[in-house]
């Protein structure tokens, strides 16, 4: 079966592109239109019709683009309105969700910790999730801010290294050894992270999971690219620099109000 059209992915901004970056470097024969929704990030502190909103406005984008199937690389976006999406659109969608279970099933201390928007901890979904696991521990930390700073460029500032100490120093005491990054722009502070955390404390975020169940998809439902490979394509409806940097300059970054 094969589907020469392309997979859409989007985010509230530029976080999803460690989703599109998984995705990317184990189906590199597909072709891929990416749109973030800097202009209305971060979602977490939205109301959930005002994300299902703007995932619909986003949706719209990228079917209008021709797309086959579409990644919500947004925590945030696919614990609120996936199952809105999928109810009102035909196309196969594949949602991001905090990575729970890896992280509940291998714990030794029964402990972990979550660290994510608070649009994704107060969801329906997230809560029917960590009510899977009433044997284990979870500590919830809303990262009040950590999306606006990778945003703004801001990764290595001062201010990004003393909300990361707050946010994580009471998991620590609290004994978790597993830390769930409930937020596709976080993976983007691992390198922050593992110089507060100690080395037996495991990071998971869901990035490689979300590649492997594309791929499923793409066999099971849709269909993989056999003709040319294009070059990736990126939208952005705010500073198109911040996302040209994230992707290292490597990709044209394309400035359109959406």
């Amino acid at each position: 079966m094969t589907n020469n059209n392309p997979i859409g992915v989007f985010d509230s901004g530029i976080g999803g592109t460690s989703i599109w970056t998984a995705i990317h470097q184990l189906l590199p024969n597909e072709k891929t239109i990416y749109l973030a929704d800097t202009k209305n990030a971060p979602y977490g502190q939205k109301t959930k019709q005002e994300i299902v909103d703007l995932s619909k406005k986003n949706v719209d984008f990228l079917l209008d683009m021709g797309c086959k199937l579409i990644v919500v690389a947004c925590n945030t976006a696919t614990t609120n309105a996936i199952k809105e999406l999928r109810e009102q659109y035909t196309v196969p969608f594949i949602g991001i969700e905090p990575a729970i279970k890896p992280a509940a099933t291998n714990s030794k201390t029964q402990t972990i910790g979550i660290l994510a928007t608070q649009g994704t901890l107060n969801s329906e979904l997230f809560n029917k999730a960590t009510e899977m696991y009433q044997d284990t521990k979870i500590i919830e930390q809303v990262g009040h801010g950590l999306v606006q700073l990778i945003e703004n460029g801001d990764l290595n500032s001062p201010e990004m290294a003393q909300l990361l100490e707050s946010y994580l120093r009471p998991m620590i005491e609290a004994n978790i050894d597993y830390l769930v990054l409930g937020c596709s722009h976080y993976p983007y502070l691992i390198p922050q992270i593992k110089k507060i955390l100690p080395e037996h404390i495991h990071i998971i975020d869901s990035g490689e999971a979300v590649a492997k169940q594309t791929q499923n998809i793409l066999r099971e439902k849709t269909g993989f690219n056999n003709g040319s490979v294009d070059e990736p394509i990126f939208y952005t409806n705010g500073n198109p620099k911040v996302l040209s940097d994230i992707l290292e300059n490597k990709y044209k970054v394309d400035e359109k109000d959406f």
